[in-house]
């Protein structure tokens, strides 16, 4: 077979190779490029040692970015590619790193480290493909494998055991059954990871095409660092709007919903108190009245934990708070929710609600449909119209309440915001003179 290199990696391998080094492109590259997409770095792999690196590339621009474990980055026109000498890792005291590393000039016992046999593969233009483990024959067949044995590949890295489920739920692929045992034996060991890093791994994961089966067969695994999820599994919601358990349901909307981390995590947050808001009438139903505030501050809780950005945070609480709100085609309902979390959150709410519906039992299935359509329709009408839900919208500012002698800032914007809602509710053009004439009666009233 063969992959097409860029002009700068075959630049790299050319000038280790005059030099009398191999050279190969190593890991995602070969792995993307096997499955025709578009790799995103190009890992190199050489038998020079760090130093011998840096002097094959002295008239180069380079720098030490790991040399403690034989990495040298080379900058090409702006481009930073890393260079790593092969080598065998030492014993990983911290489930993380490796204590030591000792060089080889061997790329097989190289490829012998790696995490999946789909990493671990290398390759030039000179032998082609190096693939010891099978890699090509498990991505043929989707199929996520460890190098070697997989308890001691995961006691190695802990973070594999993430990279994982983020690999299958991504490619859409299967893991392999002594990986699978692997990884639910030793999920624990994810508590001596940086949240940070199982984070970034966690938001790809979310994001994968294969994501409904992954968080469903592992959902033990990713309660580890979200144990909150647990109290989902396997609760019947005993009502005729879910003909699912909730952790099903909520596993349908994820995978419902544009593969985006923000909304899939409101997915995933959204319904996460309903169990602590049940309340069951005299038949057996069960209500959940309240449920998107509770679920609200647990992803507060969990985000904040997982060290989400702030704006994230805030975005998704929102989101999760109003993901129940009944809309019912009015306007004035609409402009109200819009002016309490603006437009743009509105519009993913309105994603959230199809996709929560479409996660849901056929009772009433196409009336809710029908009413999610109409108030997609309404909030398009309300933006192509210019209708005014925002107090930048409104024709006159603090200054105009200033000029009728109002000159304490609390009054001023309590009266913006009266106005504001009048506005909203059609009961007051958003007119100056009409505007101006209402502020002076609210003026005298309060």
């Amino acid at each position: 077979m063969n992959i097409v290199l860029p002009k700068n990696v075959k630049i790299i391998i050319d000038n280790l190779n005059k030099n009398n080094f191999e050279a190969f492109i190593v890991g995602g590259c070969v792995r993307d490029s096997i499955i025709g997409l578009t790799p995103h770095d190009w890992d190199i792999c050489t038998n020079a040692k760090p130093d011998e690196i840096k002097k094959c590339f002295e008239s180069f621009n380079t720098f030490d970015s790991g040399i403690k474990h034989g990495t040298i980055s080379i900058v090409l026109d702006g481009e930073v590619f890393e260079v790593t000498t092969y080598r065998i890792d030492g014993t990983y005291s911290d489930n993380r790193r490796p204590d030591s590393v000792t060089f080889t000039s061997d790329i097989s016992k190289d490829l012998a480290r790696r995490d999946f046999t789909i990493n671990a593969m290398a390759y030039n233009e000179k032998s082609g493909l190096i693939d010891p483990y099978g890699g090509k024959n498990d991505l043929r067949d989707n199929i996520i494998r460890c190098v070697g044995n997989p308890d001691f590949r995961f006691n190695e890295d802990a973070l594999r055991i993430i990279r994982a489920l983020r690999f299958a739920s991504v490619y859409d692929f299967v893991i392999e059954n002594e990986t699978s045992e692997s990884i639910h034996k030793n999920a624990d060991l994810l508590k001596n990871i940086a949240v940070e890093r199982i984070s970034v791994e966690f938001n790809k994961l979310l994001c994968g095409n294969g994501v409904e089966d992954i968080l469903n067969n592992y959902r033990d695994v990713i309660a580890v660092f979200i144990p909150e999820i647990k109290p989902m599994f396997d609760y019947n919601q005993h009502t005729k709007h879910h003909n699912r358990d909730l952790w099903y349901h909520t596993t349908y909307s994820v995978k419902s919903i544009d593969n985006n981390p923000l909304l899939r995590m409101s997915m995933l947050l959204h319904d996460i108190g309903k169990p602590k808001a049940c309340k069951r009438d005299d038949n057996g139903t069960c209500h959940f009245k309240g449920h998107p505030k509770y679920s609200a501050e647990n992803a507060e809780i969990i985000l904040h934990r997982l060290k989400y950005p702030t704006d994230f945070i805030e975005t998704c609480i929102t989101l999760i708070k109003y993901h129940d709100v009944r809309f019912n085609g009015s306007k004035r309902q609409l402009r109200h929710v819009m002016s309490a979390i603006g437009n743009k959150n509105v519009e993913l709410l309105l994603k959230i609600q199809r996709a929560d519906i479409m996660a849901q039992s056929d009772y009433k299935h196409k009336e809710k449909l029908e009413k999610l359509d109409l108030a997609c329709r309404v909030y398009k009408e309300i933006l192509s119209d210019d209708d005014c839900f925002t107090l930048k919208q409104l024709v006159i500012n603090g200054n105009d309440i200033k000029k009728l002698g109002v000159n304490e800032g609390v009054k001023i914007g309590k009266i913006l915001k009266m106005l504001l809602s009048l506005v909203i509710e059609d009961k007051l053009e958003n007119e100056k003179s009409a505007l101006i004439k209402k502020a002076e009666e609210i003026r005298d009233e309060i």
